[in-house]
C-alpha cells in the first residue's frame, strides 16, 4: 500500500518535471526575442491637438511623417526636433530648414535625412525590420498670433528597408 506522502511526492516529481520544462522552453522562446512584445505592436505615429500625423515611414536612410493642421486657422511650423525614446535631450536634432507655413485642413510632410539619420543611428538601431520608436516635438504660431506653443507627439514604426 502506497502512503500518502508518497503518493504526493511521487505526483510532484512527475508533474515538477514537466512544469519545469515548460518554464524552460518559454525563457529560451523569450531570450531569442520570440515572445518580444515589440513583434506584435502596430506600427502608429501619433500628434497631440492641433495637429494629427497623418502618413509615416522609417527606412535605412530616412524618418518621414506627415502632420495635418486642424487648429482652425493656418500655422507656422518654427522647429521640430525628434529625440528616440530614452535619450536626454542633448541628444535630440532638429530638423527644417526654415519655417514651414501649414494651412487650415492642410498637411506638410517633415523628413529627416542623410545627415540627420547619422545623429539618429546613435540612439536607434535603423536596420531593416527593426522597431524605431521617438518622440517629437513642434514649436508653431498661429497666424495672427505672436505667442509660440509647443506640440509633441511619437512614432513607433517598423523600419523598411
Amino acid at each position: 500500500m502506497v502512503r500518502k506522502g508518497q503518493a504526493a511526492m511521487e505526483f510532484l516529481m512527475t508533474y515538477g518535471w514537466a512544469i519545469l520544462v515548460v518554464l524552460a522552453a518559454i525563457g529560451a522562446l523569450a531570450y531569442f526575442g520570440v515572445l518580444s512584445p515589440d513583434r506584435f505592436l502596430p506600427d502608429k505615429c501619433t500628434a497631440n491637438p492641433p495637429f494629427a500625423c497623418t502618413e509615416y515611414k522609417v527606412n535605412t536612410t530616412h524618418v518621414y511623417f506627415a502632420l495635418q493642421n486642424s487648429a482652425g486657422v493656418d500655422v507656422t511650423v518654427t522647429n521640430v526636433s525628434i529625440a528616440c525614446d530614452g535619450v536626454a535631450s542633448a541628444e535630440e536634432i532638429s530638423t527644417t530648414a526654415g519655417d514651414v507655413q501649414i494651412l487650415n485642413g492642410n498637411s506638410a510632410s517633415m523628413l529627416w535625412t542623410d545627415t540627420t539619420v547619422e545623429a539618429l543611428n546613435g540612439c536607434s538601431d535603423l536596420d531593416d525590420g527593426n522597431k524605431f520608436k521617438a518622440t517629437y516635438d513642434i514649436s508653431y504660431t498661429k497666424s495672427g498670433e505672436t505667442i509660440s506653443h509647443v506640440g509633441s507627439g511619437s512614432i513607433q514604426v517598423r523600419v523598411e528597408g
